[in-house]
């Protein structure tokens, strides 16, 4: 094929409604052709269309029952079809595009086996949000992040002197879109596998960051025994501060202080 304007830009809304679109973003979507999106904030959509009226979303190849897998297979067959079209085509995923969005990444990286010009600009997402909120700096103590069925599932070896953010703690093993979908189990699992290095009493923080500037976020302390009685969402983060640190090693601080 010939590519002529036929290129491939993955943008993200951010997560705070509106506020949290970059200026570079929102001249993609008000430059495209067509505009593909997977934002569930009928807020956020509106606006969308209002840049661009061409605006389609791709939530409609959800469906229970149905394997996230396919539904993501769809979408990025959906995507890559507009593309081939001759077409400057913006997607639109809500956060940064490129987190826990499977899609965005899989459409741009097939677009570039075909030769067509494909990018992904980064977008804020909710873990920048959960750093401002809980007033958490990374670079104090090491930051590890998991996603919560795979943490389980592969049994992540973790530092429990460092901050530790499980994602997705509300839907541990759930593989389809179920809005019936029971998460107390997949909690009392992973509040056993933590309890085991941090002991029951140690309190963690369910957070859900909020979508916008009038709302607060959800922080809620909760000891590790009683996680599995938590009122727990498809948006709630499991943050557990991280035990006293170690003390460190003497051989390695003086090699680094040794003069060269």
């Amino acid at each position: 094929m010939t590519n002529g304007r036929a290129e491939l830009i993955v943008v993200g809304t951010g997560y705070r409604a509106v506020g949290d679109l970059t200026l570079e973003a929102k001249a993609c979507l008000e430059q495209a052709d067509t505009v593909l999106c997977l934002v569930g904030d009928p807020m956020v959509i509106g606006y969308l269309e209002r840049l661009n009226p061409s605006v389609r979303t791709l939530a409609g190849f959800y469906a229970k029952g149905k394997h996230r897998s396919e539904s993501y297979e769809e979408m990025v067959q959906e995507i890559l079809s507009e593309v081939r079209r001759e077409r400057l085509v913006c997607c639109a995923f809500y956060g940064h595009p490129g987190v826990f969005a499977y899609p965005g990444h899989e459409a741009v990286r097939r677009a570039r086996l075909e030769g067509i010009p494909a990018r992904m600009l980064a977008g804020s997402s909710a873990e920048d949000w959960l750093f401002a909120d809980l007033g958490l700096d990374p670079g104090t103590c090491g930051c590890q992040s998991f996603e919560a069925s795979d943490f389980l599932l592969r049994r992540r070896v973790f530092d429990a002197t460092s901050l530790l953010v499980l994602w997705q703690v509300g839907v541990i093993g759930m593989t389809d879109r179920d809005p019936d979908f029971d998460a107390r189990v997949g909690a009392a699992l992973l509040a056993e596998r933590l309890a085991g290095a941090y002991g029951v009493d140690h309190e963690v923080v369910v957070y859900e960051a909020s979508p916008y500037p009038v709302t607060s976020p959800r922080i809620s302390p909760v000891p590790l025994a009683k996680l599995a009685d938590t009122q727990l969402t498809n948006k709630s983060t499991l943050v557990v501060p991280p035990l006293p640190a170690r003390p460190p090693d003497r051989e390695t601080a003086a090699r680094l202080c040794a003069p060269t």
